[in-house]
């Protein structure tokens, strides 16, 4: 983990640095996707889309663009 969301898992506050990439608007996790990966593990689409508040949907759309562009990047090592 970085040092930032170490720092506040030990006190137990919600991160301040909201231009950190790894910031989300959700308190139950101290704003932090690091955070939310180590307490729940692998998480549903529909649980990203209520930490991310957008819809399912559009989780959905992104998960599909990325694999896509996995595929793509990684079919000439097959």
């Amino acid at each position: 983990m970085r040092e930032c969301s170490s720092a506040c898992e030990k006190h137990n506050v919600s991160c301040p640095v909201k231009d950190c990439r790894l910031w989300i608007d959700y308190e139950g996790d101290l704003n932090c996707t690091l955070i939310a990966v180590d307490k729940h593990g692998a998480m549903t689409l529909r649980e990203i889309a209520d930490r991310t508040n957008i819809s399912f949907v559009r989780v959905k759309q992104i998960q599909d663009r990325v694999q896509k562009k996995l595929r793509y990047r990684f079919s000439d090592l097959v």
